[in-house]
């Protein structure tokens, strides 16, 4: 449905809503040239001073004007002719006449009204409703199509037309929204549909009858910045009853001739505020950077409607792009898929080729789509599951375990579940298991027990397919070989190491950033933006399955940091132990937005174990707010295995950090983190209960450990971790 409110307005009022947007364009150029044509002002220039030098050469000059860009502009009667010219600010003296440019009126009525007065206005307004319809479906597409809000920048993946259209819309969409809005919101203006009330000064009140005072002496004039002026209308000459009337960015008033006293004053409304902020917001009129970057997003618009309409063809030719892919309502083979980074649709690709090779008539389709109603001639229905985060379905599937729950009666096609996942996670494959579960509970027939793909394993594959082979009574061979992820090339420049005494060597690996392209700088690929608590993935040399370890540091600290420990015949912990620096390994980025500290001023608690600091100590180093942060940090020995010891010295004194808790398990009294909970078992409460987020970092034993000391702390106050993790306060990390 968001979809469809998407398409149709975008094509209907494509044409509308592009000429809006284009000779928007071309408006926001113009207060960036006006900026740039002002004269550069001294920032103590007086009012006063400037209109003494504007009427010494100019002696009927009845009012003068600063325009938000900076220009000065006077208006005068002499000799019985009209005159005006733009000022320069420093000296009074006339720079050029006053024009407004043929090409600047002729764009401004069309956008304002198609050429067309009040019809004209109407359709703006109606195009500005339309771009504002289509901005906010865009957001929303946009997030589902990414993984979620906070995956906005994620890689993406498909075809060159959608890919262009998502990646134009997640830069564009903020700037589109702002034009909407706030043309709607002058729109309404225009015809009264929002009134807003004008406070001025009834009128300057007794004045004192004198004349002949200059500006330059005046206490109202002298003492305001010509940068707060918006304009100043002399009195008269010789008429000892009017007096100056001022209008300034903050409000408006009468000023004296013969005194320089201001008689009488009235602040600017909040709404002319509003009015005044909308106005400026739409057109950049003093700012211009906000102008052309409005400018830029307008821009956006006619690609995007290109783009979105060659999305939509492609559509109609069929949304997923597989050689012979056979039509729903004919197929006897189905798969389905839900994958969270598009590497699961590989795996896809290859059953569809195995099964079409033998004979079958297969439809591969996005698992969204899960209607077995669709289907009517399939025998084999296949779910090919990727799990998001804490065995969360995939954004492009949340709604399946609902539709299964819906099916008055179970199809007649058996139904087979791969889930793909990683084992280094406490919930790996659980959305395709949540998945068997339901199926299993409606009754399906199942063709055989879930098969998992640990890490994208070709192996893996290749067994589920014998088995699945087996059950159909037909031999079957699947081959993948996965696409590996661009690697870039990072250099280590320091390494300190902890834990030999021990027996748990470890190390602190600090690598260079890589600079990357303005290309990944705009989209947030590779390295450019990344914070502590997303993975870097390292392919270990001799093996094609990528091993990830969580980020110790963010973009702004300019190196990327990682904590390892030596594991026993481990592959690819001895490689990085052995790195001294100036070496150099391949890795990419994976986000892991459910484990960011997030900006919140509520306070952290932080528990970890061994090399389970590492992220923790990215969050105290990225604490520039000094939200109160706790650590619960677990070691061996404080002489050989406490990571960070120096940085959490210097950021308890910063502020970064407010308590810190050691449990160290080989000292004279062995103690363990979730020890060390219970210890402080009413202070934790009070934390949680002012809305403390707890991040759980380390082994998993030693994070069962802690759930089980946090569910004896917080079940007196009708809380439990469950409860804490749906609401986003407990988040883990584990390994």
């Amino acid at each position: 449905m968001l979809r469809l409110l998407h398409r149709w307005p975008g094509l209907l009022a494509a044409v509308l809503v592009t000429m809006i947007a284009l000779s928007g364009a071309a408006l926001s150029v113009f207060p960036a040239l006006d900026s740039l044509a002002a004269p550069r002002t001294a920032a103590s220039l007086s009012v006063g001073a400037l209109a003494e030098q504007i009427a010494a050469r100019h002696p009927g000059v009845e009012q003068m004007r600063r325009s938000a860009a900076g220009l000065v502009t006077a208006w005068w009667f002499e000799n019985g002719a009209p005159g005006s010219a733009v000022i320069d600010p420093d000296t009074g003296r006339d720079l050029a006449p006053t024009q407004t440019s043929a090409a600047y009126r002729w764009l401004r009525d069309l956008h304002r009204s198609l050429f067309l007065e009040d019809s004209g206005r109407l359709a703006v307004a109606a195009g500005a409703g339309l771009m504002l319809l289509l901005a906010i479906g865009g957001a929303f597409l946009v997030a589902r199509r990414t993984g979620g809000w906070r995956r906005w920048f994620a890689r993406l993946r498909g075809p060159l037309a959608g890919r262009l259209h998502t990646e134009i819309a997640r830069v564009a969409v903020v700037g589109l929204l702002l034009s909407s809005l706030t043309g709607l919101a002058m729109s309404a203006q225009t015809f009264d549909l929002v009134q807003i009330a004008v406070t001025e000064p009834d009128g300057p009140g007794p004045v004192s009858g004198l004349t002949g005072l200059s500006p330059a002496l005046m206490p109202a004039l002298a003492e305001l910045p010509l940068s707060e002026l918006r304009s100043l209308t002399f009195p008269y000459p010789g008429d000892a009853t009017e007096a100056f009337a001022l209008t300034t960015t903050q409000g408006s008033g009468f000023v004296d001739q013969g005194t320089g006293a201001l008689l009488a004053w009235a602040d600017l409304g909040v709404g002319e505020r509003i009015s005044t902020t909308i106005e400026m917001l739409h057109t950049g009129q003093g700012a211009a950077w906000l102008g052309l970057l409005l400018g830029l997003a307008a821009l956006s618009v006619p690609v995007l409607a290109a783009t979105g309409l060659l999305t939509w063809l492609a559509g109609l030719r069929g949304r997923v792009r597989v050689r012979g892919n056979a039509p729903a309502r004919s197929a006897d083979s189905v798969i389905l898929v839900a994958s969270e980074g598009g590497s699961s649709w590989g795996f896809a690709a290859s059953l569809h080729r195995a099964l079409s090779g033998q004979g079958a008539r297969v439809h591969l389709a996005p698992m969204a789509s899960f209607d077995p109603d669709r289907y009517p001639q399939a025998r084999q229905i296949y779910l090919l599951a990727a799990t998001y985060g804490d065995g969360d379905a995939p954004a492009a599937a949340r709604g399946v375990l609902g539709r299964i729950d819906a099916l008055q009666a179970p199809p007649r096609a058996r139904l087979a579940v791969l889930g793909f996942g990683d084992r280094s996670f406490p919930q790996f494959c659980g959305f395709a298991r949540r998945i068997e579960v339901h199926l299993e509970a409606k009754g399906c027939d199942l063709l055989l027990p879930m098969g998992t793909v640990d890490r994208q394993s070709p192996q893996d594959f290749t067994r589920w397919g014998r088995a699945l082979g087996a059950a159909l009574g037909q031999p079957l061979e699947l081959t993948h070989q996965p696409q590996t992820p661009r690697m870039e090339g990072l250099t280590l420049v320091s390494r300190r190491d902890y834990g030999a005494e021990v027996q748990a060597p470890m190390v602190i690996l600090r690598f260079a950033r890589p600079s990357g392209t303005l290309w990944q700088r705009l989209t947030g690929r590779g390295f450019a933006r990344f914070q502590a608590g997303d993975l870097i993935g390292i392919l270990p040399e001799g093996s094609p399955v990528p091993r990830f370890y969580s980020l110790a540091s963010s973009r702004a600290d300019g190196f990327v940091e990682i904590v390892v420990r030596k594991q026993p015949g481990g592959l690819c912990s001895g490689q990085l132990a052995a790195l001294e620096p100036g070496d150099q390994i391949r890795a990419f980025l994976r986000p892991n937005p459910g484990f960011h500290a997030g900006r919140a001023k509520k306070g952290l608690i932080l528990i970890g174990a061994g090399t389970g600091i590492g992220p923790l100590a990215g969050f105290l180093r990225a604490n520039h707010r000094r939200r109160p942060a706790r650590l619960y940090f677990g070691l061996r020995d404080p002489g050989s295995d406490f990571l960070y010891r120096p940085e959490l010295s210097l950021w308890q004194q910063q502020g970064h950090l407010s308590r810190l808790v050691t449990a160290v398990s080989r000292g004279a009294r062995p103690e363990y983190v979730q020890d060390a909970l219970r210890r402080d078992a009413a202070e934790l409460g009070r934390a949680v209960m002012d809305g403390a987020r707890i991040m759980v970092c380390g082994g998993r034993e030693m994070a069962a450990g802690v759930q089980a000391a946090l569910t004896e702390i917080l079940t007196p106050l009708d809380l439990s971790p469950a409860l804490l993790k749906a609401e986003g306060r407990y988040v883990e990390d584990v390994y």
